[in-house]
């Protein structure tokens, strides 16, 4: 049966904004929120909404020796060590990714180790991680997405400059940062660029990534031209022959917990090859988020405006989030209640003369679906998700979310692994429902045990293509550092 159509996003986009924004300065207005007093030392302020806080620099596996407990270590302050283990057993029945799909359970081994030094040579600074990904028991071949052996994952060499740009009015130095090499990095909500922490391989760059400032002041501009490397499942990795990515990222927390403004610009330029048109687009764009007061309300918004042009055909799309939240803090499991929608264009005519797909850049895929059968363009997606804390080393979350393409006869890419499209647009864009459920576990400091399960019931064009009723995929996963 043929899926009820839904408005077009670029229709109903604006109402909801508008909504969602209303919501929120009632909110405001009503408990006479103002920007919270800095009494912590910093201005950042972690994001609450779901999957949207980046990965620390160094990582967060990574410890310094000075605060390993060892006496004779207790001046090495220079030094950040890490080394981490990640198992991940998968029972995938009916795995959308695969075109001729039963039941698979492959297992998922990731070892990466780091060493940073600072200070002691300012302001020369130096980084080194490598990463080594391996996949066993799965009746497919091996592919870059979970099989990436010895891979160098950061490997620069950095200018620091403490306080060149002075202090913030907190006291924190505003330093100036240029680092040069491999790098392994996340900016914004992840959805543009990220390392792709859930996947068993990472997304990795060469090229520059400067900062003018840091995390705790104010303001911060970070600054990137970077080419992205393939990853080569048994070989060193290169890069993307003649593409290049640019970026300034703006962040702005002058008024703390209220809202952080983040105002950015990226760019990707390929110029053409064998079977590749020149391909440029320019996505100027705003992410904001923050905590309102002490109403329990949160919030997360980000809009991208894209042009450019594909090889003869001129470029315009355009993508946007928006998330808000409620935490009953007061509780003891201090539940969260948060609503989502997230929307990405697709080409809408692919005879005319534009093209209408969001471009996602390297940005991750497991916030939009666990199943990872979602890629941030041609989509719209609602999602409720629940997040609960039960005990102080218990976490867990659930959610429903629903998936229709924002254009019938454009591509679906199915996780960015393969690609399917109906250009009659006869099996309509409804690709189904997904119902998750996970478990996090602290067992120690060091390690982390994580379980999880997800639903997915097929929709029209899931039926009609790739011919699946429903899948299933549940996992069990162990984290575990050594510092």
């Amino acid at each position: 049966m043929k899926s009820s159509p839904i408005p077009r996003t670029q229709d109903r986009l604006p109402k909801a904004l508008k909504t969602g924004l209303l919501l929120l300065l009632a909110a405001s207005a009503a408990t006479g929120a103002e920007p919270k007093k800095i009494t912590r030392g910093t201005y950042y302020q972690n994001p609450l909404s779901f999957g949207t806080t980046r990965d620390t620099d160094p990582p967060k596996y990574a410890r310094n020796v000075s605060e390993l407990g060892v006496d004779s270590l207790l001046n090495t302050k220079w030094l950040d060590i890490g080394v981490d283990y990640r198992f991940r057993y998968e029972y995938r029945d009916n795995d959308l990714r695969r075109v001729n799909a039963s039941l698979d359970q492959p297992l998922l081994h990731r070892t990466r180790a780091y060493i940073g030094i600072k200070d002691i040579l300012d302001p020369f600074r130096f980084a080194f991680e490598m990463q080594d990904s391996r996949r066993e028991n799965s009746q497919y071949a091996r592919d870059n997405r979970d099989v990436n052996e010895f891979a160098i994952t950061r490997l620069y060499g950095e200018l620091y400059f403490k306080n060149l740009l002075g202090r913030d009015p907190i006291g924190n130095n505003r330093p100036l940062s240029v680092r040069y090499g491999i790098h392994n990095f996340e900016f914004l909500d992840r959805r543009l660029l990220a390392n792709n922490e859930w996947r068993n391989t990472a997304n990795t760059f060469k090229g520059f990534v400067g900062s003018l400032g840091q995390e705790s002041n104010d303001w911060q501009v970070d600054l990137v031209a970077v080419q992205a490397l393939n990853r080569q499942k048994y070989a060193w990795d290169s890069p993307v022959p003649k593409q290049w990515v640019y970026g300034v990222i703006g962040h702005w927390r002058g008024w703390s917990d209220l809202v952080t403004l983040e105002p950015y610009y990226l760019a990707m330029n390929q110029s053409p090859l064998p079977g590749i048109a020149t391909y440029q687009v320019h996505s100027p764009g705003l992410r904001a988020y923050g905590v309102v007061g002490s109403t329990g309300l949160d919030y997360d918004f980000s809009f991208t405006y894209q042009t450019g042009r594909n090889g003869t055909r001129s470029l315009q799309a355009y993508a946007g989030t928006f998330e808000v939240g409620y935490t009953w803090a007061s509780q003891p499991w201090k539940p969260r209640l948060s609503l989502f929608y997230g929307f990405a264009s697709g080409d809408h005519n692919p005879n005319d003369n534009k093209d209408n797909r969001f471009q996602r850049f390297y940005g991750f895929s497991r916030a939009w679906s666990a199943n990872d059968y979602i890629t941030y363009q041609n989509i719209t997606t609602p999602t409720v998700r629940l997040e609960l804390k039960p005990r102080h080393n218990l976490r867990l979350d659930m959610n429903w979310s629903a998936y229709w393409l924002d254009s019938a006869t454009d591509v679906y890419s199915v996780g960015n692994v393969i690609q399917v499209q109906d250009k009659s647009g006869a099996s309509g864009n409804f690709l189904g429902n997904e119902y998750d459920i996970r478990a996090r576990y602290t067992w120690d400091a060091k390690t982390e045990i994580t379980v999880g399960y997800s639903y997915f019931q097929s929709g029209g064009f899931v039926k009609s293509q790739l011919h699946r009723d429903h899948t299933n995929f549940a996992y069990f996963q162990l984290s575990r550092r050594f510092f």
